[in-house]
C-alpha cells in the first residue's frame, strides 16, 4: 500500500484547522443567531467553542496513536468496527463536501456582483479550480491556505481595532432577551462554526512528527478562533442595531459600512471572500482523505486508494469534486448543512467513546504520543455535550440524519459487510472482560496498530525492524552466568536454524574473550558468524535478575546476533541499529516492564525513536 507523503508542518496544520472553520458562521449566521437569543449571542459563541474542547482531546490522542488518512472515520472504524465505521466514513466525506459546496456557493455570490454569470456555473469553475490545486500536491494547497488565513485574521483585526472605539453599550441590553434556554438553543445553532475543527485530522498521514504538531496545531487554532469570533461578534452586535442584525445575512459587512464607510465595507468583503475560499480549499483536502480511508479498508472500490506521483489520492480528489459540483446542481444546501451539523454531532460523541474502547481494550500498541488530560471524564462530558446538542437540533433533523444513516446500513449489508476491517477495540475490551483464554484475542488490530506507531516514529531500517520482530524470545526469571546464557541461546537456535547446539557453542567459546566487552549500559550484544547460515537471525534475551559476568559487570537484555559469514557489511549496520537503539536512557527500564514477549518486541522497536538522550548515571 503506498503511503502519503508527510509534507504538513505545524503552521500548514493551523493554517488548514483555522480556514476550515472562519466562514459563514461568522460572515452569515450572526444575523440569524442574534434573532434567536439578542445580544446573548456572544455567549452562544463562546459555549459553542468551549464544547469542542472534550472532542479536541480526544481526537488528539486518537491522531497522534493513529495517524493515517481518514482521520475520525479510521478511529470509529478501529474502535467500534465496519458498520459503525461505514456510517462514520461516509457522514465525514458528505458533511465536510457540503460544507465545502456551501463555501462556494459564498464566493460565487460575491463574484456574481461583479461578473453576470450564472451562480451555479461559477461555483463549479470554483470547484474545479480548487480540485486542481489539490491534484497537484497537499503542499501546494496548504500555501494558498496560510496566506489565505494570514490575509483573514488580519482585516478581522482591523475590523475590531477600528471598530471598538465605537460599540454602543446600550445595544447590550436586556442582554438575556430569550433567558438561558434561547442561549443554548442558539449555541446548538452555532455549532457548525467550529465543525472544521477536528477535521484536519484527517490529514494527519501527510503531517511531519504528527505527535507534536497535531495537538499543538489543533488547541492553537480552537484559540484562535475562539478570539476572533469573540472579537467579531462584540463588535457587531454593539454596533449595528438590533433591528437591523437580526434580519441582515451580511452582518458583518453591514457593521463595516457604518465604521469606515465603503472602505472598510470592501476590506471585510475581501475577508469574508478570503474565509469562503479557504474553507473551500480545506473542505476538499480533508474531504477527499476519508474515500482514500475508506477504500484502503474495502469501504469503497480499490480505485479510490489510487496516488499520483505528487503523492496525492487523486481518485479520491476527483470524487470528491464531482460530489460537490452534483450537490451544488440539485441538492437543497441549507437543509443539508443542518444534517451535515447534526452527523458531526454523531461523529464527536462516537470519538469521544472511541478513546474509552481503545483505552479499556489495553491493546499494548495503542500508544498515543498524547493522553487527553482528565480521563475518563473529559470523554463523558464530551458525549453529554453531544447529547445535549442533539436534543436542541429538533426532530426533523434528528429524522433526516437517521435516514442518512439507514443509507450508510444499506451500504454496509451490499457491499462491504464482509471487507472491512474484523477486529475493533470493542472487541479487545469484551474479550478482556468476559474470556480467560488468552488465545481467543485476535491479533490483527494490534499489529496494525504497532506497525501505525513505528510507521509514525520514523523507524526505517526495515530490515533491522524485520530481523527484531522475527526474534526468538528467551525471558529468563532467575540470574544466569554468560555462559549460561549461551548454553540456552544455543539450544534456542538450534530449533530455529535446524543446526545442532554443538556448532553455536563452539563459536560462543571461540569469541568468549571478544563477547563479554561488548556490554552497553545494562544490554549485551553478542554476536558471531556462521558459514552454516543463508539469513541473519537474532534471539532477543530478558533477564529479570540479571546476566552476571565474571568480572562482576550485569546486564538485563542482550541481543544475540547470528550472521552469515559472507554478509559481514549487512552485520555491521544492523549492529549500529542495536547500538543506537540501547541509548535510550529508559530502555531497560521499558525492557523490564513489559508484560510479556509481545510488549517486549514492541518497546524494542520503539525504543529507536528515543535514542541519543542525554542519560545521568
Amino acid at each position: 500500500m503506498k503511503g502519503l507523503k508527510k509534507t504538513l508542518g505545524f503552521w500548514d496544520v493551523l493554517a488548514v484547522a483555522v480556514g476550515a472553520m472562519i466562514s459563514s458562521g461568522l460572515f452569515v449566521l450572526p444575523g440569524l443567531a442574534y434573532a434567536q437569543t439578542g445580544p446573548s449571542v456572544i455567549l452562544s459563541y463562546l459555549l459553542a467553542g468551549f464544547a469542542c474542547i472534550p472532542t479536541l482531546f480526544s481526537m488528539a490522542e486518537l491522531a497522534t496513536a493513529m495517524p493515517k488518512a481518514g482521520g475520525d472515520y479510521f478511529y470509529i472504524m478501529r474502535g467500534f468496527g465496519p458498520l459503525l465505521g461505514t456510517l462514520s466514513g461516509f457522514s465525514s466525506w458528505f458533511s465536510l463536501s457540503l460544507k465545502s459546496a456551501f463555501a462556494l456557493v459564498g464566493m460565487a455570490a460575491y463574484i456574481a456582483r461583479i461578473v453576470p454569470l450564472d451562480l451555479n456555473l461559477i461555483a463549479i469553475c470554483l470547484c474545479l479550480f480548487f480540485v486542481i490545486l489539490n491534484l497537484l500536491g497537499v503542499k501546494e494547497a496548504t500555501k494558498l491556505q496560510l496566506f489565505l488565513v494570514l490575509g483573514l485574521a488580519g482585516i478581522l483585526l482591523l475590523y475590531f481595532s477600528f471598530g471598538i472605539g465605537s460599540i454602543n453599550l446600550s445595544f447590550f441590553y436586556p442582554f438575556l432577551s430569550n433567558g438561558a434556554i434561547g442561549i443554548f438553543k442558539t449555541t446548538a445553532f452555532v455549532f457548525i462554526s467550529y465543525a472544521g475543527l477536528t477535521h484536519m485530522v484527517s490529514l494527519s498521514e501527510e503531517v511531519r512528527d504528527p505527535g507534536k504538531n497535531i495537538p499543538r496545531a489543533l488547541f492553537m487554532s480552537l484559540v484562535i478562533v475562539i478570539i476572533l469570533y469573540s472579537m467579531v461578534i462584540i463588535t457587531t452586535v454593539g454596533i449595528l442595531p438590533g433591528s437591523i442584525l437580526e434580519n441582515s445575512l451580511t452582518p458583518v459587512s453591514d457593521t463595516a459600512r457604518i465604521i469606515g464607510g465603503r472602505v472598510m465595507e470592501a476590506l471585510v468583503t475581501t475577508a469574508a471572500f478570503l474565509a469562503f475560499i479557504s474553507t473551500a480549499n480545506a473542505g476538499i483536502m480533508a474531504a477527499s482523505r476519508y474515500p482514500l480511508g475508506m477504500s484502503r479498508d474495502g469501504i469503497l472500490p480499490e480505485f479510490l486508494a489510487k496516488i499520483n506521483r505528487f503523492k496525492v489520492p487523486y481518485m479520491s480528489v476527483l470524487t470528491t469534486g464531482m460530489f460537490i459540483a452534483f450537490s451544488l446542481f440539485f441538492l437543497p444546501l441549507q437543509l443539508l448543512i443542518k444534517v451535515a451539523s447534526c452527523m458531526l454531532i454523531v461523529l464527536y460523541i462516537f470519538a469521544n467513546l472511541g478513546v474509552v474502547f481503545f483505552r479499556e481494550s489495553r491493546i499494548k500498541s495503542y500508544k498515543p504520543r498524547f493522553y487527553s488530560p482528565f480521563y475518563p471524564y473529559m470523554q463523558v462530558i464530551g458525549v453529554l455535550i453531544g447529547i445535549f446538542l442533539l436534543i436542541e437540533m429538533g426532530s426533523l433533523i434528528v429524522f433526516l440524519t437517521l435516514s442518512f444513516m439507514s443509507f450508510s446500513w444499506l451500504w454496509y449489508k451490499l457491499f462491504s459487510r464482509r471487507r472491512g476491517v474484523g477486529n475493533t477495540a470493542l472487541l479487545y475490551m469484551l474479550e478482556r472482560i468476559i474470556s480467560r483464554d488468552k488465545e481467543l484475542a485476535s491479533e490483527k488490530l494490534h499489529e496494525e496498530l504497532a506497525h501505525i506507531v513505528i510507521e509514525r516514529e520514523g523507524l526505517i531500517d526495515t530490515t533491522t525492524l524485520e530481523i527484531i520482530k522475527q526474534a526468538d524470545v528467551l525471558d529468563i526469571k532467575d540470574a544466569i552466568t554468560i555462559d549460561d546464557l549461551f548454553d540456552r541461546v544455543a539450544i534456542s537456535l538450534s530449533e530455529t536454524l535446524k543446526l545442532k547446539a554443538e556448532v553455536f557453542l563452539k563459536e560462543f567459546k571461540k569469541r568468549r574473550d571478544v563477547l563479554l566487552d561488548i556490554v552497553e549500559r545494562g544490554v549485551a550484544i553478542p554476536h558471531i558468524f556462521l558459514t552454516e547460515i543463508e539469513r541473519t537471525h537474532m534471539v532477543l534475551v530478558r533477564a529479570k535478575n540479571g546476566i552476571v559476568y565474571p568480572d562482576g559487570k550485569k546486564a538485563w537484555v542482550a541481543f544475540v546476533l547470528v550472521g552469515p559469514a559472507g554478509e559481514r557489511q549487512r552485520h555491521l549496520k544492523i549492529l549500529a541499529v542495536i547500538a543506537d537503539i540501547v541509548q535510550d536512557c529508559d530502555f531497560v527500564k521499558k525492557c523490564l516492564i513489559a508484560e510479556d514477549e509481545e510488549e517486549l518486541i514492541f518497546n524494542v522497536l520503539l525504543a529507536q525513536k528515543y535514542s541519543g538522550r542525554s542519560c545521568q548515571y
